[in-house]
């Protein structure tokens, strides 16, 4: 009897569970990647009173060292949503505008490179 335990004993042990759990962590967390890194930032733009900003101009800024640099621009829909494709960095900055009006650069961290995102926030327009 004791010999049929062993086996179920050593795979309770620290050193095999400890290794499992991180093999396990690891192969979760490259699947997460994998289903979610295609690039997409996107978001909404609105006016000061809050009414979708139609036709305003987004722009993605991408951190090069200490600059930030113009990677794309994009214009909104009639309900002030916008998206860029392909985004391949994991900092970057947006800005809207749109005439005389702009919104504050919203900078967005993200866990990997091209993550996908959508901004918890709308861009807000104001006087620049």
């Amino acid at each position: 009897m004791y010999q049929r335990t062993r086996p179920v004993r050593r795979l309770q042990n620290r050193f095999v569970l400890v290794p499992l759990v991180l093999a396990v962590l690891v192969a979760a967390w490259n699947l997460y990647v994998a289903l979610h890194a295609h690039g997409v930032v996107a978001g909404r733009v609105v006016e000061a009173d809050g009414r979708p900003a139609a036709g305003a101009t987004v722009i993605l800024y991408e951190r090069d060292f200490i600059t930030q640099n113009e990677r794309g621009r994009t214009t909104t829909g009639p309900d002030g949503g916008f998206r860029f494709n392909g985004n391949a960095s994991h900092l970057v900055q947006l800005q809207a505008r749109q005439g005389a009006l702009r919104s504050a650069r919203v900078t967005l961290r993200l866990w990997f490179r091209a993550q996908d995102a959508r901004l918890a926030q709308p861009l807000r327009l104001g006087p620049g």
